[in-house]
Protein backbone atom coordinates (compact mmCIF):
# COMPACT_ATOMS: atom_id res chain seq x y z
CA UNK A 1 0.00 0.00 0.00
CA UNK A 2 3.14 2.05 0.87
CA UNK A 3 4.22 1.25 -2.89
CA UNK A 4 1.47 2.32 -4.42
CA UNK A 5 0.86 5.51 -2.44
CA UNK A 6 4.57 6.85 -3.50
CA UNK A 7 3.85 5.90 -7.18
CA UNK A 8 0.57 7.96 -6.88
CA UNK A 9 2.69 10.57 -5.45
CA UNK A 10 5.04 10.78 -8.29
CA UNK A 11 2.41 10.75 -10.55
CA UNK A 12 0.78 13.91 -9.36
CA UNK A 13 4.09 15.63 -9.37
CA UNK A 14 4.89 14.91 -12.70
CA UNK A 15 0.82 15.68 -13.82
CA UNK A 16 1.44 19.79 -12.05
CA UNK A 17 4.69 20.31 -13.72
CA UNK A 18 3.52 18.75 -17.17
CA UNK A 19 0.14 21.56 -16.49
CA UNK A 20 2.39 24.10 -16.75
CA UNK A 21 5.09 22.85 -19.19
CA UNK A 22 2.46 21.77 -21.28
CA UNK A 23 0.79 24.78 -21.23
CA UNK A 24 3.94 27.06 -22.00
CA UNK A 25 4.72 24.68 -24.59
CA UNK A 26 1.39 25.32 -26.65
CA UNK A 27 2.62 29.67 -26.95
CA UNK A 28 6.35 29.55 -26.76
CA UNK A 29 8.25 30.88 -29.69
CA UNK A 30 9.58 27.90 -31.58
CA UNK A 31 7.65 25.57 -29.60
CA UNK A 32 4.54 27.04 -30.08
CA UNK A 33 3.93 27.54 -33.63
CA UNK A 34 1.18 26.29 -35.92
CA UNK A 35 3.10 24.23 -38.22
CA UNK A 36 4.61 21.80 -34.81
CA UNK A 37 2.16 18.89 -34.25
CA UNK A 38 0.23 19.28 -31.20
CA UNK A 39 0.98 16.00 -29.95
CA UNK A 40 4.64 16.47 -30.57
CA UNK A 41 4.73 19.59 -28.27
CA UNK A 42 2.22 17.24 -25.95
CA UNK A 43 4.71 14.82 -25.86
CA UNK A 44 7.59 17.19 -25.36
CA UNK A 45 6.06 18.39 -22.50
CA UNK A 46 5.31 15.16 -21.35
CA UNK A 47 9.29 14.12 -21.66
CA UNK A 48 10.51 17.90 -20.23
CA UNK A 49 7.75 17.01 -16.98
CA UNK A 50 9.36 13.65 -16.14
CA UNK A 51 12.40 14.90 -16.43
CA UNK A 52 12.52 17.92 -14.89
CA UNK A 53 9.97 17.04 -11.90
CA UNK A 54 12.69 14.77 -10.03
CA UNK A 55 14.80 17.50 -10.27
CA UNK A 56 12.42 20.01 -8.23
CA UNK A 57 12.15 20.14 -4.41
CA UNK A 58 9.44 18.11 -2.77
CA UNK A 59 7.81 21.32 -1.78
CA UNK A 60 6.79 22.04 -5.29
CA UNK A 61 3.75 19.70 -4.87
CA UNK A 62 1.95 20.33 -1.81
CA UNK A 63 1.69 17.62 0.53
CA UNK A 64 -2.11 17.96 0.89
CA UNK A 65 -2.26 17.17 -2.88
CA UNK A 66 -0.74 13.92 -2.80
CA UNK A 67 -3.42 11.63 -4.14
CA UNK A 68 -5.57 11.36 -7.65
CA UNK A 69 -8.63 13.22 -6.56
CA UNK A 70 -10.60 16.08 -7.04
CA UNK A 71 -8.63 18.03 -4.54
CA UNK A 72 -6.08 18.05 -7.53
CA UNK A 73 -8.12 20.30 -10.15
CA UNK A 74 -7.82 23.68 -8.30
CA UNK A 75 -3.95 22.95 -8.29
CA UNK A 76 -4.34 21.45 -12.21
CA UNK A 77 -5.83 25.16 -13.41
CA UNK A 78 -3.49 27.60 -11.56
CA UNK A 79 -0.86 25.59 -12.97
CA UNK A 80 -1.60 25.86 -16.58
CA UNK A 81 -2.95 29.61 -16.31
CA UNK A 82 1.12 29.87 -14.75
CA UNK A 83 2.05 28.24 -17.94
CA UNK A 84 0.01 30.42 -20.09
CA UNK A 85 1.05 33.29 -18.77
CA UNK A 86 4.82 32.65 -18.65
CA UNK A 87 4.56 31.40 -22.67
CA UNK A 88 2.51 34.69 -23.43
CA UNK A 89 5.39 36.85 -21.82
CA UNK A 90 8.42 35.51 -23.87
CA UNK A 91 6.11 35.15 -26.96
CA UNK A 92 5.77 39.13 -27.18
CA UNK A 93 9.63 38.72 -28.29
CA UNK A 94 7.90 37.86 -31.50
CA UNK A 95 6.14 40.73 -32.22
CA UNK A 96 9.64 42.68 -32.60
CA UNK A 97 10.50 41.00 -35.32
CA UNK A 98 6.98 41.05 -36.94
CA UNK A 99 6.48 44.71 -36.84
CA UNK A 100 10.04 45.23 -38.24
CA UNK A 101 9.25 43.23 -41.16
CA UNK A 102 5.91 44.89 -41.87
CA UNK A 103 7.66 48.54 -41.78
CA UNK A 104 10.27 46.88 -43.97
CA UNK A 105 7.64 45.56 -46.38
CA UNK A 106 5.34 48.75 -46.78
CA UNK A 107 8.82 50.92 -47.19
CA UNK A 108 10.47 48.81 -49.82
CA UNK A 109 7.35 48.16 -52.09
CA UNK A 110 6.57 44.42 -50.96
CA UNK A 111 3.82 45.34 -48.72
CA UNK A 112 1.36 44.08 -51.78
CA UNK A 113 3.29 40.31 -51.41
CA UNK A 114 1.85 38.41 -49.17
CA UNK A 115 2.05 34.83 -48.18
CA UNK A 116 0.44 32.19 -45.57
CA UNK A 117 2.35 33.07 -42.21
CA UNK A 118 3.03 29.43 -40.16
CA UNK A 119 3.67 31.20 -37.01
CA UNK A 120 0.30 33.05 -37.10
CA UNK A 121 -1.98 30.71 -39.45
CA UNK A 122 -2.93 34.50 -41.30
CA UNK A 123 -1.46 36.15 -43.97
CA UNK A 124 1.21 38.23 -43.55
CA UNK A 125 4.15 40.58 -45.28
CA UNK A 126 7.19 38.72 -47.29
CA UNK A 127 9.12 40.65 -44.80
CA UNK A 128 7.77 39.61 -41.73
CA UNK A 129 7.96 36.11 -42.87
CA UNK A 130 11.66 36.42 -43.38
CA UNK A 131 12.40 37.95 -40.28
CA UNK A 132 9.81 35.33 -38.09
CA UNK A 133 12.04 32.59 -39.53
CA UNK A 134 15.55 34.09 -39.39
CA UNK A 135 14.86 35.02 -35.80
CA UNK A 136 13.52 31.14 -34.75
CA UNK A 137 16.32 29.57 -36.47
CA UNK A 138 18.76 32.57 -34.94
CA UNK A 139 17.50 31.24 -31.70
CA UNK A 140 17.75 27.64 -31.67
CA UNK A 141 21.39 28.39 -33.27
CA UNK A 142 22.56 30.32 -30.58
CA UNK A 143 20.91 27.76 -27.90
CA UNK A 144 18.85 30.83 -26.77
CA UNK A 145 16.02 28.32 -26.02
CA UNK A 146 17.59 26.52 -23.15
CA UNK A 147 17.55 30.50 -21.11
CA UNK A 148 13.38 30.11 -21.84
CA UNK A 149 13.47 26.06 -20.62
CA UNK A 150 15.80 27.20 -17.68
CA UNK A 151 13.43 30.50 -16.98
CA UNK A 152 10.51 27.62 -16.76
CA UNK A 153 12.00 25.79 -14.47
CA UNK A 154 12.82 28.77 -12.16
CA UNK A 155 9.62 30.06 -12.44
CA UNK A 156 8.54 27.46 -9.05
CA UNK A 157 10.53 29.48 -6.87
CA UNK A 158 8.37 32.78 -7.82
CA UNK A 159 5.05 30.94 -8.58
CA UNK A 160 4.39 27.74 -6.46
CA UNK A 161 1.82 25.51 -7.98
CA UNK A 162 -1.35 26.45 -6.10
CA UNK A 163 -0.48 30.48 -5.62
CA UNK A 164 -3.10 32.93 -7.36
CA UNK A 165 -1.55 34.10 -10.46
CA UNK A 166 -0.44 37.18 -10.25
CA UNK A 167 -2.32 38.76 -12.91
CA UNK A 168 -1.24 42.59 -11.95
CA UNK A 169 2.33 41.46 -12.18
CA UNK A 170 1.60 40.12 -15.56
CA UNK A 171 -0.01 42.70 -17.05
CA UNK A 172 2.65 45.09 -15.76
CA UNK A 173 5.21 42.96 -17.63
CA UNK A 174 3.53 42.55 -20.84
CA UNK A 175 2.83 46.00 -21.31
CA UNK A 176 6.58 47.12 -20.83
CA UNK A 177 7.89 44.01 -23.48
CA UNK A 178 5.04 45.41 -25.55
CA UNK A 179 6.48 49.02 -25.14
CA UNK A 180 10.49 47.14 -25.77
CA UNK A 181 8.98 45.07 -28.77
CA UNK A 182 7.97 47.69 -30.58
CA UNK A 183 10.89 50.15 -29.87
CA UNK A 184 12.79 46.87 -30.79
CA UNK A 185 10.91 46.25 -34.10
CA UNK A 186 11.01 49.93 -35.13
CA UNK A 187 14.60 49.72 -34.49
CA UNK A 188 15.18 47.02 -36.54
CA UNK A 189 13.60 48.57 -39.41
CA UNK A 190 15.22 51.81 -39.17
CA UNK A 191 18.27 51.29 -41.93
CA UNK A 192 15.63 50.47 -44.55
CA UNK A 193 13.41 53.52 -42.97
CA UNK A 194 16.10 55.65 -43.32
CA UNK A 195 17.13 54.55 -46.98
CA UNK A 196 13.39 55.23 -47.94
CA UNK A 197 13.35 58.58 -46.58
CA UNK A 198 16.62 59.80 -48.65
CA UNK A 199 15.37 57.44 -51.75
CA UNK A 200 11.72 59.52 -51.78
CA UNK A 201 13.22 62.70 -51.12
CA UNK A 202 16.05 62.22 -54.08
CA UNK A 203 12.83 61.12 -56.24
CA UNK A 204 10.82 64.13 -55.40
CA UNK A 205 13.97 66.35 -56.40
CA UNK A 206 14.37 64.25 -59.54
CA UNK A 207 10.43 64.88 -60.19
CA UNK A 208 10.91 68.67 -59.69
CA UNK A 209 13.85 68.56 -62.40
CA UNK A 210 12.53 66.19 -64.56
CA UNK A 211 8.63 66.32 -64.56
CA UNK A 212 8.16 64.14 -67.90
CA UNK A 213 10.33 61.61 -66.31
CA UNK A 214 7.94 58.23 -65.99
CA UNK A 215 9.58 57.69 -62.44
CA UNK A 216 7.20 55.10 -61.52
CA UNK A 217 9.08 52.95 -64.02
CA UNK A 218 12.30 53.99 -62.50
CA UNK A 219 11.25 54.10 -58.48
CA UNK A 220 10.38 50.85 -57.91
CA UNK A 221 13.13 48.79 -59.21
CA UNK A 222 15.58 50.79 -57.42
CA UNK A 223 13.76 51.34 -54.18
CA UNK A 224 14.01 47.84 -53.83
CA UNK A 225 16.79 46.92 -54.52
CA UNK A 226 18.12 49.86 -52.23
CA UNK A 227 15.68 48.16 -49.28
CA UNK A 228 16.79 44.89 -49.82
CA UNK A 229 20.84 45.94 -49.46
CA UNK A 230 20.13 47.95 -46.50
CA UNK A 231 18.28 44.92 -45.20
CA UNK A 232 21.07 42.66 -46.18
CA UNK A 233 23.73 44.94 -44.32
CA UNK A 234 21.55 45.41 -41.17
CA UNK A 235 20.42 41.96 -40.74
CA UNK A 236 22.77 40.85 -38.20
CA UNK A 237 22.34 43.64 -36.38
CA UNK A 238 18.68 43.93 -35.80
CA UNK A 239 18.71 40.06 -35.07
CA UNK A 240 21.27 40.86 -31.97
CA UNK A 241 18.63 43.24 -31.14
CA UNK A 242 16.21 40.12 -31.52
CA UNK A 243 18.10 38.15 -29.36
CA UNK A 244 18.73 40.78 -26.48
CA UNK A 245 15.25 41.61 -26.38
CA UNK A 246 14.54 37.55 -25.66
CA UNK A 247 17.40 37.65 -22.88
CA UNK A 248 15.33 40.86 -21.23
CA UNK A 249 12.30 39.08 -21.40
CA UNK A 250 13.77 35.79 -19.89
CA UNK A 251 15.39 38.07 -16.89
CA UNK A 252 12.34 39.81 -16.21
CA UNK A 253 10.56 36.69 -15.81
CA UNK A 254 13.01 36.00 -13.21
CA UNK A 255 12.65 38.57 -11.59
Amino acid sequence: MLAAELVEAEIVGVLLVFARLGAALMVLPGFGEIYVLPRLRLLAGLLLAAAIASSLPAAVVPGEILRLDARLLPFVVTEVVHGLLIGATIRMVMLAVHLGGTLIAAQSGLAAAVFFDPHDAAQSSVGSNFLAATALVLMFVTEAHHAVLTALVESYASLPPGAAPPVADFAELLTRLIGEATATGLRIAAPVLAVSLLFNAALGALGRLAPSLQLLFVATPAQLLLSLGALLLSLAAGMHLFLLLLHRSVALLGG
